[in-house]
């Protein structure tokens, strides 16, 4: 499968850059066509690497991933002709970026939950909050994490490995989540963005090559998508959801993570104090407290037990 075999910072680094190509029109850019007919809509090869102020042949090269020491500058000057983001660029420089010594990047380290993050995740009860590894399966979460999320998994679910819920695969693959956001584009392709950065850093992950061919197999959204090689890093965005329990409301959730970007991230949802949403919230915390109380579960005081990650999501998950 082709996913399979470009899963290398090389084989990325050129997907990225033809595909980028495409998407700029001469006009875009300021170039004269003098009403000629074009096979491909985007920019020829030779214009781009004039934009960029480099040779032809060698923008070719190293489009083609045959070579691999372009300078900081070179790079910086091909995303500038490329209009690139500060994502993008960043992105574009971790695909260029050789290995020290020549080596391949070793496989990323088993993703685990540490104590830290488990009191983390115990102190935000009452706010909906969820912790994610860099594939975006789900390691812990919170009641509300839970409820407002995936109330329709299995609560346990995060504790097993074999049936870690994955937030790519239900969003694209799972009508629940689908229907839970009301701009089920925009959440889509946060989440394909997201995977595009995650690929940059971890070119050597079987794992996450197999998340994206099945997800480029099952779903024709997720194929075209993916195809556009678009970045982007989401810290920061807000969310209409239509909750089956608690009706239509805004968040914003943030995702917190280490300066490295090496261990999981904390995904917190919030609303604006006073408003509708965060209400909806409220309630959606008072009715998982009521319904865990109902039949008996832990209560929320309970850090451990209630709030974070039970003891089987202690151990490193299996890479």
């Amino acid at each position: 499968m082709r996913i399979l075999d470009t899963m290398n910072k090389h084989g990325l680094l050129a997907d990225f850059l033809q595909a980028r190509r495409g998407l700029l029109r001469p006009e875009d850019v300021g170039l004269p066509t003098y009403g000629e007919r074009r096979r491909v809509p985007g920019l020829r090869r030779e214009e781009l690497a004039m934009l960029a102020g480099i040779s032809a042949p060698y923008y070719a090269r190293l489009e083609q991933g045959q070579s691999r020491n372009a300078s900081p500058e070179v790079l910086d000057a091909i995303a500038t002709a490329l209009r690139l983001d500060e994502s993008e660029r960043a992105h574009l420089h971790a695909l260029a970026r050789t290995p020290r010594g020549g080596r391949t990047a070793g496989r990323p380290r088993a993703e685990r939950i540490n104590p830290a993050t488990s009191v983390l995740l115990s102190a935000l009860d009452g706010t909906p909050a969820i912790v994610m590894g860099r594939r975006s399966d789900v390691l812990a979460w919170n009641r509300q994490g839970h409820a407002l999320f995936a109330g329709h998994l299995d609560p346990d679910s995060p504790d097993d490995p074999g049936r870690r819920p994955n937030m790519a695969r239900l969003v694209f693959l799972d009508a629940h989540t689908r229907d839970l956001y009301a701009d089920w584009p925009a959440k889509a392709g946060a989440v394909v963005g997201n995977l595009r950065l995650t690929a940059g850093r971890y070119p050597d992950d079987p794992r996450l090559a197999a998340l994206i061919g099945e997800l480029t197999m099952r779903s024709p959204e997720f194929a075209t998508m993916w195809a556009d090689h678009r970045i982007q890093a989401c810290d920061t965005a807000d969310y209409e959801m239509r909750h089956p329990l608690v009706g239509t409301l805004t968040v914003t959730q943030q995702t917190l993570q280490s300066p490295q970007g090496d261990s999981p991230a904390l995904v917190v949802a919030t609303a604006a104090p006073g408003s509708p949403s965060a209400t909806a919230l409220a309630l959606l915390a008072h009715t998982t407290t009521a319904t865990a109380t109902a039949v008996g579960a832990p209560s929320a005081t309970a850090p451990q037990e209630a709030a974070g990650p039970r003891r089987g999501a202690e151990r490193p998950a299996t890479d």
